[in-house]
């Protein structure tokens, strides 16, 4: 394929997002030193001068240039090289090009957020709004109380009037999740003075062996998923062969 140096250095200047397909090799210094022989790839310089390099397969790039990078194609011994350059950060690549497969340049634009839902913060609300799914007569007061060891999820009293502790977990809750609520309720006690605090874990599940570190402790569990607005069908709902 003829290749239009010209052409790749003006997209380049234009911050267009630039996609090219190419069999080269790679070396670079920053993060660590590396090389990585001739092989296709498909290099991405987005707008904001960040460069990742994949290969054809995997989703994760095999190498990569943080935003504000600086780029120049240049002719070396009859070779196309591209040279990548982020002063601040002390990060070099040089792509050598052999072939050239496929060019294109773009002008794109996207002011869009991504909407997460169904996030620990999103059940801490369900929760809030709806104190039933823990027990009857839980009362929260609040949420995300701040301690040393980080924020509580869901932080109220039962019918009893003893103080519950929630933390919630969007997947399977583990070991971690029930040292973090035994930390939290520790800290609670110091702070309030009391003995009579409750934790309980809030997941869609938990793994048996947390479990049982959980009725270790003396500590609870309820199983409740997050809300999923956005989900796109219920994977309980039945497929059309099993009515």
């Amino acid at each position: 394929m003829e290749f239009d140096i010209a052409n790749f250095n003006d997209a380049l200047g234009k911050n267009c997002v630039i996609i090219l397909a190419c069999k080269c090799s790679i070396h670079y210094s920053g993060r660590a030193e590396s090389f990585l022989s001739d092989g296709d790839r498909l290099i991405i310089i987005k707008s904001d001068k960040t460069l990742l390099v994949h290969q054809h397969v995997g989703s994760n790039p095999i190498n990569y240039m943080k935003e504000g990078t600086g780029f120049s194609l240049v002719l070396e011994d009859g070779r196309l090289v591209l040279h990548c350059r982020n002063i601040p950060v002390k990060e070099y690549m040089d792509i050598i090009i052999s072939k050239v497969h496929s060019f294109q340049q773009l002008q794109m634009e996207d002011s869009e957020k991504i909407r997460l839902v169904g996030s620990e913060r999103d059940m801490s609300d369900m929760i809030y709004r709806q104190p039933e799914l823990i027990e009857p007569g839980f009362r929260p007061l609040s949420r995300e109380e701040h301690t040393k060891y980080g924020f509580i999820d869901v932080f109220g009293y039962d019918k009893r009037n003893n103080l519950v502790i929630v933390e919630c977990k969007r997947y399977s809750a583990d070991f971690k999740a029930v040292e973090q609520l035994q930390r939290y309720m520790t800290k609670i006690k110091q702070l309030k003075g009391v003995d009579n605090v409750r934790g309980i874990v809030a997941a869609p599940e938990i793994s048996a062996n947390a479990l049982q570190m959980l009725k270790d402790f003396g500590l609870e569990y309820r199983s409740i998923s997050p809300p999923k607005f956005l989900e796109r069908f219920n994977r309980d709902q039945k497929k059309l062969g099993e009515y």
